[in-house]
């Protein structure tokens, strides 16, 4: 029996019913609940684990300040499944994260209640459109019921399989990076499939961000006379030229082979920027906040210095800061960039897979943001992405989803989980 024919009615319950849930963050433990007894009820053992905020605090992506974090009943739930002699085997571990980002402006109906219509690539086949139905709940659901294809196959192999929900991806991977840190399972893990959306092609390489905020101060004046005054809008201006020239000239220096794709690899945005007070007085205080990327194979903090040097070679050459120099400091959550190796088992089984499925674009990629995945490699536990939809869609008003695309990418990772588990 086809695997659409098979699965597809439950599949499409569970989605739906998975995107209602507001499972923004720290309001992920009623989701998270209902996954966990229907893992249950289904034959998974479960495993559940809160992350420890001292514990984060003092890991490299994460302020330093226990404070900041929040961590309090936001549980991370693990479905086990294992074949054979388990420990005779190889462990797999499926990972999705349930929290997603706020709706924001822009939809057409509630966020949260479903809307399936035809879609427009394919004149058979349906849409989704719900907060996280991309980014990633989708994703998730295809790997619970990848797990429950391979179990209901009876395969005669060795090892376990473990569908994974995690809380906090946004916030930097505080359910992945508590897992990582300390195992929640009574066994060790050879590696991981994270179905992010990559259009059900293999990422092996992501991208680390380095988020820092910039202060500047002038002086005020009535907008009348404001050339007594000193506008920070100028001297900005100065930083953020400095800072796109500094764009383009990593872009050319810094290269790999999974990234000549991008027209920017490792792209600074400045995201937010508040000046001023009044209308009718100069500006004399501005705050930015910057996202800057990060290669694989740099480090956050060789990054960090080369923009601070950049800033220190501005502020040298310009009167503005001789009584005005300029605070930027980190802020936020840091992503360290990630790399699996192309020859890794996991990988190549998501390649056969994808052969077996006939899916056209089986070479690996990078790309241009971060994800849990770093968080497993960092405690190594060779990682890939591989899941259904578009990053495109991610943060999106009105995300949606191809559902033909969901039913693939959950029987290219059954078939996947099925070649690496039995190798």
């Amino acid at each position: 029996m086809e695997f659409s024919t098979a699965w597809d009615d439950e599949l499409r319950s569970f989605v739906d019913e998975l995107c209602r849930f507001e499972t923004t963050a720290g309001d992920e433990a009623a989701a998270q609940q209902w996954l966990a007894d229907i893992l249950e009820d289904w034959g998974f053992e479960t495993y559940r684990w809160e992350a420890k905020a001292e514990a984060l605090a003092e890991h490299p992506s994460f302020p330093d300040d226990p404070a900041e974090l929040e961590t309090a009943n936001r549980p991370s739930v693990g479905g086990v499944l294992e074949f054979g002699d388990p420990d005779a085997g190889k462990t797999l571990v499926l990972n999705g994260h349930v929290d997603v980002v706020p709706p924001g402006n822009g939809w057409k109906g509630d966020p949260f209640e479903p809307r399936w219509s035809d879609s427009d690539a394919d004149e058979t086949g349906e849409t989704l459109t719900a907060r996280g139905a991309t980014d990633m709940k989708s994703g998730l659901a295809a790997c619970v019921f990848a797990a429950r294809h391979l179990a209901s196959t009876e395969p005669a192999f060795d090892g376990r399989l473990v569908v994974e929900s995690v809380v906090g991806e946004e916030e930097g991977g505080i359910g992945a990076a508590a897992a990582a840190l300390e195992n929640p399972y009574p066994f060790s893990r050879d590696a991981a499939i994270v179905a992010e959306p990559t259009q059900c092609r293999p990422v092996i390489a992501t991208e680390g961000s380095l988020m820092k905020r910039l202060r500047l101060e002038g002086r005020s004046a009535h907008a009348a006379t404001r050339w007594h005054g000193e506008s920070v809008l100028p001297p900005f201006e100065r930083i953020r030229g400095a800072f796109d020239d500094l764009e383009t000239e990593r872009g050319e220096r810094v290269t790999h082979p999974l990234y000549e794709e991008f027209p920017i690899p490792w792209p600074v945005c400045v995201g937010r920027v508040e000046a001023g007070n009044w209308a009718s007085s100069v500006p004399d205080e501005l705050i930015a906040e910057l996202r800057i990327g990060v290669a694989p194979g740099e480090t956050v903090d060789e990054v960090e210095r080369e923009f601070e040097q950049r800033l220190a070679e501005i502020v040298a050459d310009d009167p503005f800061f001789d009584s005005n120099p300029p605070e930027f400091d980190r802020f936020s959550i840091q992503f360290e960039p990630a790399e699996t190796d192309a020859d890794e088992p996991v990988v190549r089984a998501v390649q056969e897979a994808m052969e077996t499925m006939e899916l056209p674009e089986t070479e690996p990629r990078g790309a241009t943001y971060g994800a849990d995945s770093r968080h497993y490699v960092r405690a190594g536990i060779p990682t890939v992405l591989f899941g259904p939809g578009d990053i495109q869609q991610a943060h999106f008003p009105e995300e949606s989803i191809e559902w033909a695309e969901v039913l693939t990418a959950s029987e290219t990772i059954a078939e996947a989980a099925t070649v690496f588990l039995a190798d």
